[in-house]
């Protein structure tokens, strides 16, 4: 099978800026992931903002999980098919009305429902990547994907402070207005910079496969999310992950057999994507595990012996340099990318993170313990999101960039959430009593972050079996680039 490409007439160029694509696309990826961070200064104090149970103003976090979880492969799919820029702005718009909805909350109904709005938003950074693939010379493609990678990190890291900084001096509905106001900003830069998608398949819309992979991946990530708080061997708990399975492999029979099918599994069953989508899972389960363990030990009191009692804002930056150590990593990913290949990059960060996890557990008594904890695993990070893309996209055709992306986004999301699942586990049965009060032991998050370490090499074992690559602006494939150059993307089998 093949798709081929169609390109509206006029579009066969450069963009005038290429810098200001860069910086506008990445912005873009900045404020959509500054709205995962954006309530967790006041997860705490929801229950009583919104007059609720703390079990349902949980909801205002898990809604954005599966609504990212939704949105991000049917997006992509979307963007392939009528054009990246338009998927894109929507994509922003519906962040902008997400965060308009939630701002003008006084209960957990409108809050749930904007912050479902929101998650919807998650495709924006894949999006962004295959934007770039169309845009750029090979050449700059490299420094500029890394770049846009790390935007994910850079937003959650730097957003942080600012949000409970926010938080701890006006009006919790200011967090959203100032998240609308930056999605405005956002969408009007694109609007003005980016331009239209020079490369488009049409095609019929697998509506069938899309609702499949909703559902099953609605049921897989609410049995993992909602496990703890049901009981994991608890009827509903194990009906979810039970139907999760079976929608899943219908889905999966149903699209091997579709002409046009939403995720092309023929061409995820590459050596090079299926091992880069695994290595994806176990990379996202072990840099989120470092978000779970760093905020509990600084907020702990010090009476634990092992906790900082600092606050949020202090917490928030602990973890701010993170981010800029990841934005300047991606420019050192993109040299051994081009020197090396996308392989190399992936292994070396893999290393990385596992020996940021190693000096965790030996460095947690300090303030400058967690922060060069946090700036090496931010290191590692960064290697890493800047090589996943350059693999993937070196394995599919131009027609599926979005999708594919799209798809390891995926795998990452689904990494974090195992990670979350798991971790609560560890640090609910392993604590200390303190004050009548059971609260995760020292020895619980060392365990965390043995298993942290653990995932990372994992993800380097898995990624030495991506099939050896070239170096970035190689060919690598003469049939495909032929192929391109009649404005015509051939799959090889």
């Amino acid at each position: 099978m093949s798709h081929a490409l169609t390109r509206p007439t006029g579009t066969e160029r450069k963009p005038a800026a290429p810098n200001a694509v860069v910086a506008v696309l990445a912005l873009a990826g900045i404020v959509v992931s500054l709205m995962q961070t954006l309530v967790i200064p006041i997860v705490p104090e929801l229950p009583k903002l919104l007059d609720a149970s703390a079990s349902d103003t949980a909801w205002a976090v898990t809604a954005t999980l599966l609504a990212a979880a939704v949105a991000t492969p049917v997006v992509g799919r979307l963007g392939d098919m009528y054009g990246k820029r338009r998927m894109l702005l929507g994509s922003i718009a519906l962040l902008v009305t997400g965060s308009v909805v939630c701002a003008l909350a006084e209960s957990l109904v409108p809050m749930i429902v904007g912050r479902t709005l929101q998650g919807l938003a998650a495709a924006v950074v894949p999006l962004g990547i295959s934007i770039l693939r169309d845009e750029l010379p090979a050449d700059r493609l490299a420094g500029s994907t890394a770049l846009m990678s790390a935007s994910l990190g850079v937003g959650g890291a730097l957003g942080l402070p600012a949000a409970a900084f926010i938080a701890d001096n006006w009006d919790w509905h200011l967090l959203f207005w100032t998240s609308a106001a930056l999605g405005v900003v956002a969408f009007l830069l694109v609007l003005a910079v980016v331009p239209a998608s020079r490369a488009r398949t049409g095609g019929r819309f697998d509506l069938v496969g899309s609702l499949g992979l909703s559902a099953g991946l609605v049921a897989l990530l609410l049995a993992v999310s909602k496990g703890a708080d049901w009981g994991w061997t608890s009827g509903t708990t194990l009906g979810l992950g039970a139907g999760a399975v079976m929608v899943l492999l219908a889905w999966g029979w149903w699209e091997l057999k579709s002409r046009q099918p939403l995720v092309d599994l023929r061409t995820t069953a590459r050596p090079q994507v299926l091992f880069t989508n695994l290595a994806s899972v176990a990379l996202g389960f072990s840099m989120f595990a470092m978000s779970l363990v760093l905020p509990q030990l600084l907020q702990l009191p010090e009476q634990t012996g092992y906790g900082l009692g600092r606050s949020m804002l202090t917490v928030g930056l602990v973890l701010a340099p993170q981010g800029l150590v990841m934005m300047a990593m991606s420019a050192v990913s993109a040299g051994v990318t081009k020197a090396k290949g996308p392989k190399v990059t992936l292994l070396i960060g893999s290393l990385i993170v596992a020996a940021g996890y190693g000096l965790n557990i030996v460095l947690m008594s300090e303030v400058w313990h967690l922060i060069l904890v946090s700036c090496v695993i931010g290191a590692g990070v960064g290697f890493t999101y800047g090589a996943l893309p350059a693999l993937i996209m070196g394995a599919v055709p131009e027609s599926e960039t979005a999708a594919a992306n799209s798809l390891n986004t995926l795998m990452r999301s689904l990494g974090t959430s195992f990670a979350s699942a798991i971790a609560g586990v560890v640090l609910a049965q392993m604590t200390t009593d303190f004050g009548g009060h059971a609260l995760p032991s020292e020895n619980g998050f060392k365990v965390v972050m043995a298993i942290g370490a653990g995932a990372a090499l994992l993800a380097f074992a898995v990624a030495m079996l991506i099939p050896r690559q070239r170096p970035a602006g190689e060919p690598a494939d003469r049939t495909a680039v032929e192929g391109e150059s009649e404005r015509t993307v051939v799959r090889a089998g």
